[in-house]
């Protein structure tokens, strides 16, 4: 079987080169706002990765845990709703988890004649995706793309056109406002035909001390992660942050439903970036918003799922229903040939 994975991007040093100059300008606008931000997306350096992958393991982070259960108890109706035609199992985000592995394994035992095709920016992991499954997979069609998540719908839909089953596992839909969501999930839309599904990862609204325990694990290992993001832009944007002179600080929101994460300055301070060319001032207690963790009722999924062109099939929980992965399917209008609906380009490297 093939596995390995295509790079539709123009080069690698355009990719590097696109990264970091993104990631300037997000700094340079976020800091520049009242209040200031940095999209959580920048927390996935190496080190950030690998702390994320440490808070998953920890006992008060309860997401990964019950999502997992689901998984592995639950999965043999993601594979009867997807029936017995061959299908594209496409995952946003290359990674390599239990949890992906769990699916893949229900997939093979359901018989299902499909290939994996996981869909991520960066190359490195992606490469590492590739390797793994090899060992773990042999049998296994894998086909990554290395490119951001709708260009690589699009390219899949016009050289594959078979239904797809697109994985937006975790609870990254809740790092968007509803605003957000809308606007991700109308883009997704655009991107499938009519009866592609999508299973998408859910934290459900619960105990408010369970959520603050969770994003304030006893070990530190969430204020790390946070803090992680000041030696990011010291490291690739030549910031001068001193990481002592801030504190992390998690806190749920009862009127938003978000749990929200902040980095807070304890003191008046000016911190310069030399990659931007200019410095940032920073009041007394001022906070730096880092993340929004947004939790759900079923009520809020499914108007969302309305709200974006999709029907809900089922929402499957967990034991303790403290999260659930819902399984929607494509609604469209007109059920023209992908070809005739498809738009926009990728450039294939």
């Amino acid at each position: 079987m093939q596995c390995g994975y295509r790079v539709l991007l123009e080069s690698d040093h355009a990719d590097s080169f696109n990264q970091r100059d993104s990631f300037a300008l997000d700094v340079l606008v976020g800091l520049s706002s009242t209040p200031k931000s940095i999209s959580s997306k920048y927390f996935y350096d190496a080190r950030g990765s690998e702390l994320f992958r440490k808070i998953c393991l920890l006992p008060e982070y309860y997401l990964t845990q019950r999502e997992l259960e689901i998984l592995e108890h639950q999965s043999k109706q993601i594979t009867e709703a997807v029936g017995t035609a061959s299908v594209n199992l496409v995952e946003l985000g290359a990674g390599f988890s239990q949890k992906t592995m769990t699916l893949l394994r229900g997939f093979i035992r359901a018989g299902i004649a499909f290939q994996y095709v996981p869909i991520d920016i960066s190359e490195s992991a992606m490469a590492g995706l590739v390797e793994s499954l090899k060992n773990s997979f042999p049998q296994l069609e894998v086909n990554g793309l290395v490119t951001d998540y709708f260009n690589g719908l699009k390219w899949l839909n016009r050289r594959h056109r078979q239904k797809n089953l697109v994985l937006f596992l975790g609870s990254s839909i809740g790092n968007f406002t509803y605003k957000g969501a809308c606007f991700f999930l109308r883009n997704l839309w655009n991107c499938l035909n009519h009866g592609d599904m999508t299973l998408i990862g859910f934290d459900m609204k619960k105990d408010i001390d369970l959520l603050l325990r969770a994003y304030n694990d006893s070990e530190g290992l969430t204020r790390e992660f946070n803090l992680n993001l000041l030696q990011r832009i010291n490291h690739e944007l030549g910031g001068h942050f001193d990481r002592n002179k801030f504190r992390y600080f998690g806190t749920y929101n009862v009127s938003s439903g978000a749990m929200e994460s902040y980095l807070v300055s304890q003191e008046k301070q000016t911190v310069f970036i030399d990659s931007i060319g200019r410095a940032f001032s920073f009041e007394s207690w001022e906070p730096l918003h880092t993340e929004y963790s947004y939790k759900y009722l079923p009520a809020d999924i499914e108007h969302l799922a309305a709200s974006t062109g999709f029907n809900v099939r089922c929402h499957l929980y967990d034991s303790q229903t403290f999260f659930a992965d819902s399984l929607w399917e494509v609604e469209k209008s007109w059920k023209e040939h992908p070809a005739k609906t498809e738009s926009g380009t990728a450039a294939e490297g």
